[in-house]
């Protein structure tokens, strides 16, 4: 090996340790899961420590509502491409006779990825659902006993079809679930919506101003800082490199952690500040385009919304009747595109200020932090009780949230169980008044994009 590169290397590996200990809590939507409940590293199947409920012995379970993202999964064509253009600039560099280790050390790295895998589960991603499955299973034992019936939902795209095998596998052949093998229902309307709704599509999705924010923090001097910092650890001028460019650098990062383990020598370009800053460019897109920047995002989700609460009310009419109760588990696998906007449409994880390309710092502490709320596999989870013994006729049937197997307290209360009515009560609105065809229908007047928003 030519002493230029055994230097580079040698670098690397000295840095390689602290850069993973570092990062891996700034990575946004391409988190594991493990960095929300980092016990599940030394044991994937623990159940976590005890969360305190207040419910009441005599409550038992009538029904669980789960909308899952699929698990980890590999980058897109589209990131892949972009890797394979830096890593080609590299390569060239690397000829030249410039002295530079750490583009010598990565111009070495193997470029393993291929285009094909394109989002596409990795396996990793099938053990984080079958370990979910045994999980949920271990802690609802009642609603996963055999002969219940399951109903298991999923996008269209192929890691969410595989991600709803994968949970249907981990909990193994003893559960029959009333003896036919459970098929995976394709339904993009529920996991998906956000395809459906023409008013979103048209002015977020395939409107460049409407991520006016996004592209200002790119120019802005944070990253402007981070930009110089890896262009001269790389020995390029920093005219060759952008704000995307630099983010595929880092999840690069991200994606060899997730789905191999291992800490790759991408990481060894970023500081921990440097990883503050790219969350941030991360977050600043999820809060516009799937958060609270725009009404749209959220209000499209309402579809799922009302029939999440369509089981729960026919479960509470079954129970009311002695009826069976004819769906007790629904499993729903789409993407933090499906998650994060129906987190938004129920209110949580609103800053006071909205995240913008100017107030980086003052959002330092913000709650709006996308790896913290839909990491890989990361799982919103309804469960509806019936309780005996009760004081009064609506307390007998009460609610609690899960996200990421904690619970979630409500926000009329801050408790973690409410009455089913009080629940009701409070996003009566929602309920009733959101209409998906209205919400999502483009305005018939000729404004400008972000009037309308």
């Amino acid at each position: 090996m030519e002493p230029l590169r055994e230097a580079g290397l040698l670098l690397l590996l000295l840095v390689l340790p602290l850069a993973s200990a570092g990062l891996s809590g700034y990575f946004g939507t391409k988190s594991r899961y493990e960095e929300v409940n980092p016990y599940l590293v030394s044991d994937p199947l623990s159940l976590g420590p005890v969360a305190g409920g207040s419910l009441p012995a005599s409550c038992t379970p009538l029904q669980l509502r789960a909308v899952l993202r699929h698990g980890t999964r590999y980058p897109t064509a589209g990131q892949i491409r972009r890797l394979g253009d830096l890593h080609a600039r590299l390569l060239r560099r690397a000829a030249g006779a410039a002295a530079c280790p750490a583009a010598a050390a990565l111009a070495d790295w193997p470029m393993w990825y291929e285009e094909s895998l394109d989002g596409r589960l990795a396996p990793q991603g099938r053990r984080d659902m079958e370990q979910l499955a045994r999980r949920m299973a271990a802690r609802f034992p009642a609603l996963f006993a055999a002969r219940r019936r399951l109903a298991l939902a999923s996008s269209s795209k192929h890691r969410c079809l595989q991600s709803g095998a994968a949970f249907r596998r981990g909990l193994g052949p003893t559960l029959d679930f009333g003896g036919d093998e459970v098929e995976v229902e394709v339904n993009d309307s529920l996991m998906r919506f956000f395809d459906h709704c023409a008013k979103f599509v048209a002015l977020v999705e395939e409107n460049d101003a409407a991520m006016c924010q996004v592209n200002a923090f790119k120019e802005g001097p944070e990253m402007k800082k981070v930009l110089e910092k890896v262009a001269s650890a790389l020995c390029l001028p920093v005219e060759e490199l952008n704000a995307d460019l630099v983010q595929v650098a880092f999840l690069t990062c991200s994606y060899e952690l997730a789905i191999k383990n291992v800490t790759s020598p991408w990481c060894s370009l970023f500081s921990e500040e440097d990883a503050k800053v790219l969350e941030y460019l991360n977050d600043l897109k999820q809060y516009w385009k799937r958060g609270y920047g725009y009404d749209i995002n959220s209000r499209s989700s309402c579809v799922l919304f009302q029939d999440i609460f369509q089981h729960l009310d026919k479960a509470v009419e079954e129970s009311k009747s002695s009826k069976p109760i004819s769906s007790p588990l629904i499993v729903q696998v789409g993407h933090a595109e499906t998650l994060q906007p129906l987190l938004a449409l129920m209110g949580y994880f609103k800053d006071d200020e909205p995240l913008l390309a100017t107030n980086y710092a003052r959002q330092a502490q913000r709650k709006f932090r996308s790896g913290h709320i839909v990491p890989y596999a990361a799982n919103l989870v309804f469960v509806l009780y019936h309780c005996d013994h009760v004081n009064a006729s609506q307390e007998e049937y009460q609610v609690q949230l899960l996200l990421n197997e904690k619970l979630l307290p409500f926000h009329h209360s801050n408790e973690t169980t409410s009455t089913y009515t009080d629940l009701k009560d409070y996003y009566k609105d929602i309920l009733e008044n959101c209409h998906f065809k209205e919400e999502c229908e483009l305005p018939k007047v000729n404004v400008t994009a972000v009037d309308e928003l």
